[in-house]
């Protein structure tokens, strides 16, 4: 268990929070493209770490983050007219671009060289795998962006389903680096099978074990770490294993081992102290990764049916998810439909921070133990001038990746050959996508 101010430092983001001075230092998403595809269109409200922002394409096609506040009198800008390459404010016809300047203000006299000498606050913006992403640490030291792990070339197939969880960020990503859940809180929708290995079809993920006590092992990397759970597989147990090995790569994405047609992603931006903005990806080959609708009703998590139209979900801790007692008699195990459905009811009552102080953890909570014990000490480095974790010579390198298979039981799965899911052909099936657009660094 962490103590509260272990919690407190693990947690919060806000302000000068460490943690989120600490994410700050990368580039982190503020919104999906689809949100802000029309020049001119109207407005999108962000948060990031306690801060407000309002995101605009501008008659030009380019995207600005702003603070949502007008830097004249502090209302919203949300409600600006979005014309002209800029955001006018509706109270005084202030108008701010892209990058901050004041161009124009309406309120004052022709003579006057006030908007010369205000910048409102904007952040460097980069379009890339269907996410808008901004970069909000200190604006005299902005580092290139680098394509993240699951969108490595720009014509790699992504489909996201976004969804904004009342909840803090951490509690969110412990799930997907607890590989012993899905054993049982998504047994009806990750089935065991005699398969080969874990198959996609357009009902269930279908994978080799029904052992539901993982053991668990981890490698630290410089950019996170990676752990392999290890099941029991259906067929020749005596001789093989099956591994899911999963990635985290600090400080808020995981690598979640993928099916035989695509891989899978998460990202977990915090909004606030107590509440998260939810990417969960599928991505690869054009031709067997989900197109983006299909991909969100596979998960539940469709706009106007799941979710209302700021990605909130419809199923609430009020309304208990909308769980079903009858589906649970007859055989489901939790009742709610769509696997992130059934974690995100997990997560939103564990309340808005959770309080660590009372778990009693257990040897499959291993993973969990290593990020909690890992990020805190990234706070301890970060403190004292180093690099933040999981930038510069610490991020993560092209070739990494999760990954699961059956194994002979002398296979060490540290060193395994991963790949990533590509064509799926008896020649290219977990061969390396096209080469990234950036150089590796040495793990």
């Amino acid at each position: 268990m962490l103590t509260q101010e272990e919690n407190d430092l693990l947690c919060r983001v806000e302000g000068d929070a460490p943690m989120g001075q600490l994410m700050r230092r990368h580039w982190t998403p503020v919104c999906l493209i689809e949100e802000v595809a029309e020049p001119d269109g109207a407005p999108v409200k962000a948060r990031l770490f306690g801060e407000d922002l309002v995101v605009f394409r501008d008659s030009d096609g380019r995207v600005g983050v702003l603070e949502e506040q007008c830097p004249h009198r502090r209302a919203s800008l949300l409600l600006g007219r979005n014309e002209n390459n800029g955001l006018r404010c509706l109270y005084h016809g202030w108008k701010m671009d892209v990058a901050g300047h004041v161009v124009e203000m309406v309120s004052e006299p022709a003579a006057s060289s006030l908007a010369e000498k205000i910048r409102h606050v904007a952040y460097p913006v980069k379009e890339w795998g269907g996410v808008v992403w901004a970069y909000m640490g200190p604006q005299d030291a902005v580092p290139e962006f680098v394509p993240p792990a699951w969108a490595p070339t720009a014509d790699t197939a992504v489909s996201i389903a976004k969804v904004l969880i009342p909840c803090n960020w951490a509690q969110v990503l412990e799930g997907a680096i607890d590989s012993a859940h899905s054993s049982s809180l998504h047994s009806s929708d990750m089935v065991p099978a005699r398969v080969g290995s874990a198959e996609a079809n357009d009902k269930n993920w279908l994978r080799p074990s029904t052992d539901k006590a993982p053991r668990l092992q981890v490698q630290r990397t410089p950019y996170g770490f990676r752990y392999a759970a290890i099941r029991r597989p259906i067929t020749n147990a005596a001789a093989t294993e099956y591994i899911r090995a999963t990635v985290f790569v600090a400080p808020a994405t995981v690598l979640i081992p993928p099916n035989n047609l695509y891989n899978v992603a998460n990202i977990n931006v915090p909004m606030d102290d107590t509440n998260t903005a939810f990417y969960f990806i599928g991505w690869g080959h054009p031709a067997q990764t989900p197109e983006t609708e299909t991909w969100r009703k596979f998960l539940g998590q469709r706009v106007g049916i799941d979710l209302d139209a700021q990605y909130r979900p419809l199923r609430t801790r009020e309304n208990n998810f909308w769980q079903d007692r009858e589906a649970m008699k007859a055989g489901n195990f939790t009742g709610i439909v769509g696997f992130p459905n059934q974690d995100l009811a997990m997560w939103v009552t564990m309340g808005g921070i959770a309080n660590r102080t009372h778990e009693r953890l257990g040897a499959s909570d291993l993973a969990v133990v290593e990020f909690r014990r890992q990020m805190l000490d990234a706070l301890q480095a970060f403190g004292k001038g180093e690099t933040p974790i999981g930038t510069g010579e610490s991020r993560i390198p092209a070739d990494v990746c999760s990954f699961q298979a059956i194994v002979p039981k002398e296979v060490d799965w540290r060193n395994y050959p991963a790949r990533y899911i590509w064509e799926n052909s008896p020649a290219d099936r977990n061969a390396p996508p096209l080469e990234p657009s950036y150089s590796t660094a040495a793990r």
